[in-house]
This record gives C-alpha cells, structure tokens and sequence, in this order.
C-alpha cells in the first residue's frame, strides 16, 4: 500500500461530506476544500473509521470527543484564518482541527491538557505532515511565550472567557485589525459561541453566534 494510499481512503465520503456542509451554511471554500483534504479517519479509532464522514462528535478516550465536521468548519470559517497568520489552538484533541488549519497554510501552535492525548496526537500530526506546535499544559493561559496571535481557536466550552487568551491576541496596527477569539462560552446545557476581536490595547468587541455543546474546557 502506498503512503497516500490511507489518504485516499473514503475519498467519496469526504466529497459528500463537503457537500452536507455547504448546504448547512458554510460557504467558506477554503475551509471547504481543506475538510476536503484531511483524512479524518486517520484521527481516530479504527473501529470507528466508517463513521468517520458522519457529521457526528466520536469518542476518542478520555471522555473527550473529535468536534463534529460541522463544529470544526463553523468555528473554522468564524475565526477565517489566513496563511502564514500566526494562530493558536486551545484543545489538541484528537488533532483533526488541528490538522484543518494546518492545511490552510497557517503557523500553528497548539495546546493540550490531557497528557494521553498530547502523546498520542503530537506524533500522529508529525507522521501525516502536518507542521504543528504541540504542547501540553493549562490552555486557559494559553501559550505566552509565543504571543501575539492573529488568531485564537478554543475547542471546548469555558465558563468565562480566559483573560490571558484576550491579552495575547494581537494589537491591532494601523489599517490591520487586531487579532481575533473564536470560543464557546456557557455551561453543560450548551455554549454560545463568540467572536472576539481585539481593537486597541485594552479593548475589544465581541459578537455572539450560535449555540453548540462542547466538552468543558479545564484550566489544571
């Protein structure tokens, strides 16, 4: 079997799943052709793998979940990233979101909580090609030393919003607008999802979206 062979798997599915995606609202073509190019098969368990293009959350151990196709373009679309922006991610999970904003060309960085899955998906991204800063700790501080960002991505719900997550999005710079949050606030019965964005050294506007449910996000 040849290296691609794995990609090239469910190729079908995936084209029918963009297509699911484009019908329920997303209409971002990059976000769309990058669902596109990733194999999410390959980030999780095998046994699951035929379900894999179902726009459905999975089990992925540890009571944690890979994001439903349709989360991870919405949020994805949302934060609209652009290549070569600097952007972190907050939840590595099973690295499938991770892997999608890898392919649309941006600089990652990106932080896990649960050791397991930092050791588990740190090598699986180096394996498939996708180049992401991986690391493992506390991701409602989000990752100072590697601040400012253009963009934030928060991949489980919070109660509040992180302040250091607001401090190290980027200032904005003349005609350049600063950086931008893409996170689920709210408790278990579900989150609204908020774009954030950063309009001078201590202020920032904020824009309430739809409602989604996410695993809770767990400062340690």
């Amino acid at each position: 079997m040849s290296e691609l062979a794995p990609r090239r798997r469910f190729r079908r599915q995936r084209q029918g799943l963009v297509e699911f995606l484009r019908e329920k609202g997303i209409v971002d073509e990059q976000v769309l052709a990058a669902i596109n190019q990733v194999p999410r098969h390959l980030f999780m368990d095998q046994a699951l793998e035929r379900r894999a293009y179902e726009d459905e959350a999975l089990p992925i151990g540890l009571s944690q979940t890979i994001s439903q196709p349709f989360t991870v373009a919405y949020q994805t679309q949302t934060l609209a990233p652009r290549a070569g922006e600097r952007i972190l991610e907050i939840g590595t999970g099973s690295g499938y979101q991770a892997a999608v904003l890898c392919t649309l060309g941006v600089s990652l960085f990106t932080v896990e909580r649960l050791r397991p899955l930092y050791e588990r998906t740190r090598p699986l991204l180096r394996e498939l090609g996708y180049r992401a800063n991986c690391r493992h700790g506390d991701g409602t501080k989000g990752w100072e030393a590697m601040a400012p960002f253009d963009g934030i991505l928060v991949t489980a719900g919070a109660l509040d919003i992180p302040r250091p997550l607001l401090d190290q999005l980027r200032e904005p710079d003349g005609e350049r607008p600063g950086g931008r949050l893409v996170i689920p606030v709210g408790g278990t019965g579900g989150q609204v999802m908020q774009r954030i964005e950063r309009t001078g050294p201590a202020s920032f506007e904020a824009e309430e979206l739809e409602t989604f449910s996410f695993v809770p996000l767990i400062p340690e």
